[in-house]
């Protein structure tokens, strides 16, 4: 079938060995795996309480420590000190050190939004500059996007920016919030608009004249992150502070969150492994009525839903990093350098990292939530783990674009990439056939996709629909889209690993894949109906309400059973889930 398009995969099944089996990871990939467990139990766990605390210094001294182990360099090209490994391993490594609690969040943002602009849009110079010191841990970068009136609509930033000709040098004035490692960090990515208009990136070192910051954030969650203002009052940097070229600062800023939200969907499926852990054990140890309350159906119902929850993030976290992995390889291969490639690769799957900021953001909500119920009235208290784990994921859906800017980032570029002959929507639309799979769910709902946005098209031409106006309408398709990406997924990983001959668990991953489908057609249907009705008077509606929902019939299985039989498989096995 060869190299498949990011975004393809709502029209075109994908080869079900498409996906990466951390089963069947190398010893070079195990090793930075326990290497990044072995740092968290070390270095992170006895100093948790100092790091929610920001203790002075403690922050520079753990990515000192990360630095000396290049986990700040995994990602980037060995000409700079990293090693230049693949997404795969990348995915690995941010699983192994994604239980760090509320330091995930310094540590994102320093290899990710702090780096990637670098990488990306960097001259040679300023990669030779900056990147090496950043994969060392002796610099710490911060991103300075957000303003009190922009947030999402980052274009509106009212930061300005002068260009002095005489001196050479860029006058930068403005206010930044929410603005993560400020406490700390060397230097600073700013946007702003060049003589009022031309919306530009440029490098700000801390010692800057002029650069001054807030005091930290009073935070729901996420304390272990220095969250400041930061404010520039006649800032001048020399004219090599230039960051990419003047006027695209938008595409800096909006390239580097699609790696972003792949980075961030797979340190959810750390804390969503991590809940279903603490959740499973504290069932089997918490005694009530004279039994574990493991044994009551309710608690099964729980530790059932997590773990499906967990998978099929897991299953969507492998399958996009094999695809950002060859799609790497392959812009690699048509002559593109490493950063570029990664560029390309990360921009050519954009609607898939969208896909997986908003899954894994939301399944990690969802088992959090869980794991307090589970605790109880310890789940209330900051003795026990749940508390802080509570209180962090909530960020979650709110950075690296909001879930449901997200949501509407995936049905926008759907129907441009449509629109400019990148996807065949037009011709498949109009055939209203799908090519065929050995996945039926995915294929039932392939149709099903099919028939809506061919209903939506048409009504887009009649001038019925505004799809810049009508966000009910395009979440719900977009809702679709996902649960798509996803169940194909789980079934994908549940076909590699029959291939693979790791079939001693196969019945408890059928059933996984089973109660997914269940809730994602419970999903997709309420979506449907949500579509239609935007768009169909209430004369119409229920012809053509009957006529999408009959190519998703239920899926019809005990779920009572399964949902037992899965919680007794996690809490037999020490690790249920990779």
């Amino acid at each position: 079938m060869g190299y498949l398009k990011g975004g393809a995969y709502l029209f075109q099944p994908a080869e079900k060995d498409s996906i990466f089996l951390p089963e069947n990871a190398s010893e070079e990939q195990n090793m930075i795996f326990r290497t990044c467990q072995d740092f968290v139990k070390q270095e992170i766990y006895p100093v948790q309480d100092d790091i929610e605390a920001q203790k002075d210094g403690l922050a520079e001294s753990l990515f000192k420590k990360m630095g000396d182990l290049g986990l700040l360099g995994l990602h980037m090209p060995e000409e700079y000190g990293g090693s230049d490994l693949d997404a795969n391993t990348v995915a690995l490594m941010l699983i192994g050190i994604g239980t760090m609690g509320s330091f995930n969040t310094p540590f994102a943002a320093h290899t990710g939004i702090g780096m990637l602009p670098f990488l990306y849009f960097g001259t040679d110079a300023q990669k030779e500059k900056y990147l090496p010191p950043m994969i060392t841990g002796d610099l710490i970068a911060s991103y300075c996007l957000t303003e009190p009136t922009s947030g999402s609509d980052a274009l509106s930033a009212k930061t300005l920016a002068k260009y002095n000709k005489e001196k050479g040098t860029y006058v930068l004035n403005g206010q930044k919030m929410w603005i993560s490692n400020a406490g700390y960090a060397g230097i600073f990515i700013v946007f702003a608009k060049l003589d009022g208009d031309k919306f530009t990136a440029f490098v700000v070192e801390r010692d800057r004249e002029g650069l001054t910051l807030g005091e930290e954030e009073k935070k729901l969650g996420i304390h272990g992150s220095s969250t400041r203002q930061v404010f520039l009052e006649d800032v001048k940097i020399p004219e090599e502070n230039l960051l990419g070229e003047i006027g695209k600062g938008h595409l800096i800023a909006f390239n580097v969150l699609n790696m972003g939200r792949f980075k961030l969907g797979t340190l959810c499926l750390a804390g969503c492994k991590e809940a279903l852990r603490l959740g499973s054990d504290y069932a089997g140890q918490r005694v009530q009525f004279g039994q574990p309350i493991a044994s009551f159906g309710a608690i099964q119902y729980k530790i059932a839903n997590m773990a499906v929850e967990t998978a099929a993030l897991s299953s969507a976290t492998f399958r996009l990093s094999e695809s950002l992995t060859d799609g790497i390889n392959k812009f690699k291969a048509d002559g593109h350098e490493a950063g570029e490639a990664k560029l390309l690769a990360a921009k050519d799957f954009a609607i898939e990292c969208s896909v997986l900021k908003v899954v894994g953001s939301e399944a990690l909500d969802y088992c959090v939530d869980e794991l307090v119920q589970i605790y109880g009235g310890m789940g209330y208290s900051e003795e026990a783990p749940p508390a802080s784990m509570y209180r962090d994921s909530r960020i979650n859906r709110i950075y690296e674009g909001t879930n449901e800017i997200n949501r509407l980032l995936i049905v926008d570029q759907l129907f441009k990439r449509g629109m400019k002959g990148d996807l065949p929507l037009m011709d498949i639309i109009q055939s209203a056939e799908v090519p065929q799979s050995e996945c039926e769910y995915a294929d039932d709902i392939r149709r099903a996709l099919v028939k809506l946005l061919g209903y939506v098209g048409r009504a887009q031409m009649e001038g019925n629909v505004d799809l810049e106006k009508d966000q009910q309408l395009v979440m719900a398709l977009s809702n679709i889209a996902i649960e798509l990406y996803v169940l194909e997924s789980l079934w994908m990983r549940i076909e590699a690993r029959k291939q693979a001959e790791l079939i001693s668990d196969i019945e408890f991953w059928q059933k996984l894949y089973e109660l997914k489908s269940a809730k994602s057609f419970q999903v997709i249907r309420q979506s449907v109906m949500e579509v239609l009705s935007s768009i169909f008077s209430d004369e119409v509606l229920t012809e053509k309400l009957d006529k999408v929902l009959a190519l998703l019939p239920m899926p019809n299985f005990s779920l009572t059973q399964f949902r037992k039989d899965v919680a007794q498989h996690v809490y037999d096995t020490a690790t249920p889930i990779q």
